[in-house]
């Protein structure tokens, strides 16, 4: 199984060259520059120094600069970044330039909301599909998509172009799901569904589990209430 949490990714640079492998833990924090420098560009701003870049992400500025030497040095001493040439550069990294159409298995709560999300679109993800098994379902609109039934999920990948899949389903199903999502030729894959899936290697996948992420909080929100130890 390839994971993306613990395997270093090959990315393509902007003209489509293949570059050198970028750790994990410096691609998580290129998405929170991007954001950032995305922010900036809204603003207005067309240049900033890398103290100001790693104060905006959260992160130091020895941190930034060494995650930025992963994607060629922009920086110029005295005068910092070009806001909108870092933020070509990052996005063409992380793949962002190339055409990522995304199918959402899975439309109760979570697949709706997935869906109708608007964010998708302004970073570069084109949510093309929706599916479901629940005849009730299937047919009804969500957003300006029509819910497809998952007995068609092969040729409505096909047709659509889909190549990110997201997995919002219950665990008793996510596994023979994602073994047919794999069998038509996707090879990128973001699950939400609460078990470990096995996925042969070359397929990319990334799991979401937020009551893992609440246990996480739990623990430090409880260790934030103790006293002091060290008083």
């Amino acid at each position: 199984m390839t994971s993306l949490e613990s395997t270093p990714q090959a990315v393509d640079g902007e003209a489509g060259a293949a570059v050198k492998q970028i750790p994990p833990a410096a691609v998580a924090r290129l998405t929170l520059y991007l954001r950032a420098l995305n922010t900036m560009l809204a603003e207005g701003i067309e240049r900033v120094s890398s103290e100001s870049l790693a104060e905006a992400s959260g992160v130091n500025s020895a941190t930034l600069r060494k995650d930025l030497s992963h994607v060629g040095s922009y920086g110029t001493r005295g005068v910092g970044y070009e806001v909108q040439y870092l933020s070509r550069h990052i996005s063409a990294a992380l793949g962002l330039t190339r055409d990522w159409k995304v199918a959402i298995v899975g439309a109760g709560n979570l697949g709706k909301a997935l869906a109708r999300y608007g964010g998708f679109g302004s970073r570069g993800f084109d949510v093309v599909a929706i599916f479901d098994a629940d005849q009730m379902v299937v047919g009804n609109e969500v957003g300006w998509l029509r819910v497809s039934d998952a007995a068609d999920l092969e040729p409505v990948l096909h047709r659509t172009g889909a190549n990110m899949v997201v997995l919002a389903l219950p665990a008793a199903v996510a596994q023979s799901v994602c073994d047919r999502v794999i069998a038509a030729g996707v090879r990128s894959i973001l699950s939400f569904a609460p078990v470990m899936l096995q996925v042969p290697e070359g397929v990319n996948l990334r799991k979401v589990d937020m009551a893992t992420e609440l246990q996480i909080l739990a623990y430090h929100a409880q260790r934030a209430q103790l006293p002091d130890e060290t008083a």
